[in-house]
């Protein structure tokens, strides 16, 4: 079974038709019982850093998201989702996220496009594989995805990106280290690109 983190934010029913469609057993939890039973768990997100961190602590989740983490149970954090699995965000002051993976989330600087960039940047981005993955198995090298967002994650450790964007600069669109996963974008929105990653995802063996 699939969990994907009900916690008050994210694009859930949309993320859950994308499952369904392929016939991928999943269902939302809320409860922190209810990880146990978790083949698989996505993190979504929309919105702010700092709100939705709050709520996923208030939540009660996150120490069982970390022993199931700990456990070795694949993890998919998605747009805001994949956020939190960093450090710290600098979105409205300075906010620590899960520590899965080093590094911080940064926000888009107008300047570095010609003309100015659009914040946030919404829309379909090429992504540019750095390396095989079976998160990526089947999806072509500079395959398009969706996105929305401001941010964007700064890696401490180059090797832990294994999709790149380009938005007036380079930034991680798809990040991994050890069996946590996150993507920038919106797999859901994402057509059969998209579906096919969260199939990937769902093949996937617990460590």
């Amino acid at each position: 079974m699939i969990a994907i983190i009900d916690y008050g934010v994210g694009n859930l029913h949309n993320l859950k038709n994308a499952l369904d469609f392929q016939g991928l057993d999943s269902r939302f939890v809320r409860e922190p019982g209810e990880l146990a039973a978790a083949s698989h768990i996505i993190l979504p997100g929309v919105g702010a850093f700092a709100p939705a961190m709050a709520q996923l602590e208030s939540s009660g989740l996150v120490p069982h998201i970390r022993e199931r983490v700990a456990a070795g149970v694949p993890f998919l954090g998605v747009c805001v989702g994949m956020q939190l699995l960093f450090d710290e965000s600098d979105e409205g002051g300075v906010h620590a996220g899960l520590g899965f993976i080093p590094g911080r989330v940064v926000r888009f600087n107008p300047a570095m496009g010609n003309p100015p960039l659009k914040i946030p940047q919404i829309g379909w981005n090429q992504v540019l594989f750095q390396r095989e993955d079976p998160l990526l198995a089947g999806i072509p090298d500079r395959s398009y995805f969706y996105f929305v967002h401001s941010y964007h994650a700064v890696l401490a450790e180059p090797a832990d990106g294994i999709g790149l964007a380009e938005y007036g600069e380079w930034f991680p669109a798809i990040v991994n280290r050890g069996h946590v996963w996150g993507v920038q974008f919106h797999p859901e929105k994402s057509q059969d690109n998209g579906l096919r990653l969260l199939a990937n995802f769902a093949r996937l063996q617990p460590e």
